[in-house]
């Protein structure tokens, strides 16, 4: 059975299988042995497709390259099926574009057909350099820069863009909070956070939203919001935008508590997994808002969610989600184009390239397509977060 006939019911349909499995049997990798979880890899059976993953498995974002790692090993699982066949296996990046680089070879070197990565954007505008002249085919879950795959035909996102992320925020305060006076604080050193930024001030004053402060702050400082939320306060914000990881999000909102200051905050997709914060106290995330393609909470995801826990033990986040539907568009792309194990890298390359141009995948993050910048198409989402669960906002 093709997946382009049904690929949502096949999705349930094996994830609900693959649950049984167990933490053991995912671990045990795809294709009767890929990937440990030091990512060494086992023999296969010399009829598997070779799938590999980067990204921050130790280190400061170990959390985001973990999720990446694990949704991608259970979507080669997933969709070894009627006659498919995956071997898996991931590398640790740390968070560094040299160390990513370094792991890409490696995989190069056992030889990978397609690459699931990296997770981070600085690793992978330069993996995906390297897959450019190398003719190897690359799909981010993560990285949301326009700069990961601009002039590059083999490079692709499962996540939005930075500027579609600003931009569609905007709109969505236009929308629904048009009158509400707004701060922004945001992460100058960080490409992701500065790139929806930017989308986000422009998209704001073509809608005219109410913008009466603007904050600025780098990693080094990220262990204290109190001078921002002062100012911020001082404007008289009754609402925050922060594009910004869960971690620094999670210190903000303790400090917004602390001080006194009742003010709704609303973040995008990186802010995804908040509620997994150790030490947190979730409550003070009541009301949160954030733009994401997807809810552990929604009812449609729940076999999904369902197996990732029996197989790693805890709740995926949006991340986990993206690399599964990572897995599920190169399923479908080879199904297309008829990849092989047999098939050279750069071969399969330009073959799986030109298919992402024509296929449409129906994932846990929404009906997704790709334009010829590389460029998912997918609507987004917002939710609130409400008794300590995603509610469509």
């Amino acid at each position: 059975m093709s997946l382009n006939m049904n690929p949502a019911m096949n999705r349930r349909s094996l994830v609900a299988g693959v649950a049984g499995l167990g933490a053991a049997g995912i671990l045990a990798g795809c294709s009767g042995g890929g990937a440990s979880s030091d990512g060494g890899s086992a023999a296969g059976s010399g009829s598997a497709i070779k799938i590999g993953s980067i990204g921050p498995k130790t280190g400061a974002t170990a959390s985001y390259g973990l999720s990446v790692t694990n949704g991608a090993e259970l979507g080669c699982k997933e969709f070894s099926v009627d006659g498919l066949s995956f071997e898996y296996r991931s590398e640790d990046s740390t968070g560094n574009a040299e160390t990513a680089v370094n792991a890409y070879n490696t995989l190069v070197d056992w030889g990978m057909q397609a690459l699931v990565g990296p997770t981070l954007t600085g690793p992978s505008v330069s993996v995906a350099a390297s897959c450019n002249d190398d003719r190897t085919f690359m799909i981010t879950p993560s990285a949301s820069s326009e700069d990961v795959t601009s002039g590059k035909d083999c490079v692709f996102q499962v996540c939005f863009t930075d500027p579609n992320q600003g931009k569609n925020a905007a709109l969505f305060l236009a929308d629904k909070y048009a009158d509400e006076k707004i701060a922004v604080i945001y992460n100058s050193g960080d490409a992701y956070s500065s790139g929806i930024y930017n989308a986000f001030k422009e998209q704001a004053s073509a809608s005219k939203l109410q913008i009466v402060s603007e904050e600025a702050f780098k990693d080094d400082s990220a262990s204290s919001f109190n001078n921002q939320l002062t100012k911020a306060q001082a404007a008289g914000a009754t609402f925050i935008f922060a594009p910004i990881y869960y971690t620094p999000a999670s210190v903000l909102l303790t400090n917004a508590h602390d001080m006194g200051y009742e003010v709704t905050l609303m973040g995008c997709d990186g802010m995804d997994g908040i509620l997994g914060v150790e030490n947190f106290d979730t409550s003070y995330a009541e009301g949160l808002l954030l733009m994401t393609p997807f809810s552990a909470d929604d009812p449609a995801s729940a076999d999904f969610v369902k197996a990732y826990q029996d197989a790693y033990g805890e709740t995926p986040d949006q991340f986990a989600a993206d690399a599964y539907d990572g897995v599920h568009a190169v399923a479908e792309a080879i199904k297309k184009v008829g990849v092989t194990a047999d098939t050279a890298r750069e071969d399969a390359c330009d073959k799986l390239a030109a298919a992402m141009l024509e296929i449409t995948v129906e994932g846990l993050t929404g009906t997704l397509s790709w334009n010829d910048k590389g460029q998912v198409e997918k609507d987004p989402t917002a939710y609130v977060i409400t008794d300590g669960k995603y509610v469509k906002a």
